[in-house]
């Protein structure tokens, strides 16, 4: 039990390390900067230490502030990180890494989480999915699939990827763009890829679950009309991540449900 708990807080410290370099990511890709390079304060461009880099901690003794300008910190920083912290702690919990292929399976699920963070909140702030972070995504999920799954890839993950973007492909089309962008046609490859079938279904039922609920409560405080642009993308991402790990038992409750009525 000890050891467990150890492993749990190493994966979970690791996360939030990661989630640290994902706000990198997120910030210097939509301003088109190379990653190499010190961290610094967006506002003020100050050069920041070790003091200010550490994940939660330096938010929370910082007061969410700037040390050198008091500049105001987002709180997406500490929700990045804890985020990812509490991921990576839940695909520890639910794939061993004994074996060579178990190691390489949760190297892979710890990537394409971390895709999925970077286009959940790039997404979300820009209304936009980096083809820059969903392509690698894409190539590394289908290499995956090919060389540990080749004898289930095409009755489930590429029947998983024909009916996701094959859905959102005829809502883009028969809209024009206007009810869907193209960037949702392409996460969905990534989310079939990554979820097989059946358990797409259930991560395009949560989507459209609570993106409606979001949608109806946006406009219910009037925050949005009928006509404004909501991204899609991030409820997609969050649908994937339950289904990932709580798909079964979401299909298996759904169909009692039927049997039962």
């Amino acid at each position: 039990m000890t050891i467990i708990l150890l492993y749990a807080t190493f994966i979970f410290l690791f996360g939030l390390i990661i989630g640290s370099f994902l706000n990198v990511v997120i910030y210097r890709l939509e301003k088109e900067e190379n990653l190499n390079g010190r961290s610094y304060c967006p506002h003020c461009k100050h050069t920041l230490g070790w003091l200010d880099l550490v994940p939660v901690f330096s938010f929370l003794f910082l007061g969410g502030q700037c040390r050198y300008c008091k500049a105001k910190i987002s709180w997406q920083y500490p929700l990045v990180e804890i985020a990812t912290g509490i991921v990576f702690l839940l695909i520890f919990s639910y794939q061993p890494a004994i074996t060579f292929q178990q190691i390489i399976t949760l190297c892979f699920m710890f990537y394409v989480s971390c895709s999925m963070i970077v286009i959940f909140v790039y997404d979300l702030k820009y209304y936009l999915i980096p083809d820059k972070v969903l392509f690698p995504a894409i190539a590394t999920a289908f290499l995956y699939r090919i060389i540990f799954n080749f004898n289930d890839f095409i009755l489930s993950y590429l029947l998983a990827v024909l009916i996701a973007a094959g859905f959102f492909l005829a809502i883009y089309l028969i809209s024009k763009g206007a009810w869907m962008g193209f960037g949702d046609v392409k996460l969905a490859i990534l989310m079939g890829l990554v979820l097989g079938f059946p358990n797409i279904l259930a991560a395009l039922f949560l989507a459209f679950f609570f993106g409606a609920i979001i949608g109806i409560g946006a406009i219910f405080l009037q925050k949005k009309g009928l006509k404004s642009e909501i991204p899609f993308g991030p409820f997609l991402i969050v649908g994937t991540f339950m289904a990932m790990f709580f798909g079964g038992q979401i299909i298996n409750w759904y169909l009692q449900f039927l049997i039962a009525y």
